[in-house]
C-alpha cells in the first residue's frame, strides 16, 4: 500500500486552522490528530511511499512497527493536549503545535536521511514558539537560547548526513555501522535527547514554555531523538553508558529542584537515560524496553506537566516552597497527578513498572552490570 507521511495531515490542520472562525478553532484542533489516529490504524508495516529527488529515490514514508508505536503515541498526545488545552485562544501556538507534532511524526515515518533533517529542522523551528508565547523576558531569552542550540544541532546532523552519503552513497535510514558520518548523526540525535553535557536547553527551556506548550514539549523532541537513536544505533555501547549516566543525572538534579516544572524537566533527562541506555544495549528486549517506557513516558509526563500547569494557572505559582494545602483546594488535580507520580517511580500495576522492569531484565541478560 501506498503511504502519505501521517504529518501531513496535521501540517493541512496547521495550514487551515487560522482560517476558520476563531469560535470552533479549539474544536477543530481536536479533528486533526484524531484523524491522524485513524489514518495510523489503517496502516500496515511494509506500506511506504517514495519519491524522486535529483539523482535519489527518497523514502518519505517507511511504516513498520517502531514508527507505528511512536506515531500512535504522538498521534495520542496531540489529541489529549489539545483536550486540556481547549481554552487556548492563541492560533498561533495552536499552529505551532500542529507543526511541531507533525513534523515529529514526519521523522519517524522518514525512510531516508534527507526526509529525517528536512522534518527534524521543522522540528525544532515549530517547537520553540511554545516557549516563546508565554511571552515573558524569561522565556523570550530561553526560546532564543533553544532556538539556538537546536539550529546547531541540526547543522551538525546535515553535515553528518552529507558525510554518510559521500562515505556510503545510501540515503536510506537504517542501522549505521560507524565512521565520521554516524557518529556526527549520533551527536546531532544525542543533542535532542538531552544527553549529558548537551542537555542545559532542556532545563532552560521547558519550565519557561507556556502552560500547555510544555505539556507538547516534553513529548515530543526526546522521544523523536530515542526513536532515531532505536532506528539507527542500537547496539552501540557507548549509549548504554551515556543512558545510565543519564539516569543518575537527571533525577540528582530533580530532588534538588524547588521549581514544579524545572523539577519535572530534569526528571525528564533521568527518564530519557533508561531509554538511552536500553538502545545502547541493543537486543530486542532492550529496544521493547526503550519503545515502550518512551511511550509509557509521553502519556504520564504529560499528566505531571499537566498537573503542575493546572497548578500555574490557579496560583501563578510554581515554587515547591510557596504551595501547600492543595491537596483540600485541588482534589481532583491530585488525583490525576498522583497517576502520573505512581507511574514514573514505577510503582506495580502502573505503566512504568512495566517499562522499566522491561529495560532492567534487558540490561540482565545482557550482563552489563547498569
Amino acid at each position: 500500500m501506498i503511504s502519505f507521511p501521517p504529518g501531513i495531515i496535521l501540517f493541512l490542520g496547521a495550514v487551515l486552522l487560522p482560517l476558520l472562525p476563531r469560535r470552533v478553532r479549539s474544536a477543530a484542533f481536536l479533528i486533526f490528530p484524531a484523524f491522524t489516529f485513524f489514518w495510523l490504524i489503517c496502516l500496515n508495516p511494509g506500506d511506504s511511499l517514495s519519491v524522486h529527488f535529483l539523482d535519489y529515490s527518497l523514502v518519505v514514508s517507511r511504516v513498520d512497527q517502531l514508527s507505528l508505536c511512536f506515531g500512535y503515541v504522538f498521534a495520542l498526545i496531540t489529541f489529549l493536549g489539545g483536550i486540556y488545552g481547549y481554552h487556548l485562544k492563541d492560533t498561533a501556538e495552536q499552529v505551532s503545535t500542529l507543526f511541531y507534532a507533525g513534523s515529529s511524526l514526519g521523522v519517524v515515518f522518514a525512510g531516508d536521511l534527507i526526509t529525517l533533517v528536512f522534518f527534524w529542522e521543522i522540528m525544532a523551528a515549530s517547537s520553540v514558539y511554545l516557549v516563546w508565547a508565554r511571552g515573558t523576558s524569561l522565556s523570550r531569552g530561553a526560546g532564543l537560547r533553544y532556538l539556538m542550540v537546536h539550529l546547531f544541532g541540526g547543522s551538525v546532523l546535515l553535515a553528518g548526513v552529507l558525510v554518510q552519503l559521500t562515505q556510503t552513497g545510501s540515503m536510506l535510514f537504517t542501522y549505521m555501522a560507524g565512521g565520521l558520518g554516524a557518529y556526527l548523526i549520533m551527536f546531532g540525535f544525542c543533542l535532542n535527547a538531552a544527553v549529558p553535557p548537551l542537555h542545559a536547553w532542556l532545563s532552560d527551556a521547558y519550565p519557561e514554555g507556556t502552560v500547555t506548550g510544555s505539556v507538547y514539549l516534553s513529548a515530543f523532541t526526546t522521544k523523536t531523538a530515542v526513536y532515531a537513536l532505536a532506528r539507527g544505533f542500537a547496539g552501540w555501547e557507548v549509549l548504554a553508558w551515556a543512558g545510565a549516566a543519564m539516569a543518575v543525572y537527571g533525577v540528582i538534579y530533580a530532588v534538588l529542584e524547588n521549581d514544579a516544572r524545572r523539577l519535572l524537566a530534569y526528571h525528564i533527562i533521568s527518564q530519557v537515560g533508561y531509554m538511552v541506555c536500553a538502545v545502547g544495549i541493543g537486543t530486542a528486549t532492550a529496544v521493547n524496553g526503550a519503545t515502550a517506557h518512551a511511550f509509557a513516558h509521553i502519556l504520564y509526563k504529560a499528566l505531571l506537566f499537566m498537573g503542575a500547569g493546572t497548578v500555574l494557572y490557579a496560583t501563578g505559582q510554581s515554587k515547591l516552597t510557596n504551595l501547600g494545602g492543595l491537596a483540600r483546594a485541588m482534589p481532583l488535580a491530585l488525583a490525576f497527578y498522583m497517576v502520573g507520580a505512581f507511574s514514573i517511580s514505577g510503582f506495580p500495576l502502573f505503566s512504568g513498572f512495566v517499562s522499566k522492569s522491561l529495560v532492567v531484565h534487558a540490561a540482565g541478560l545482557s550482563h552489563m552490570g547498569l
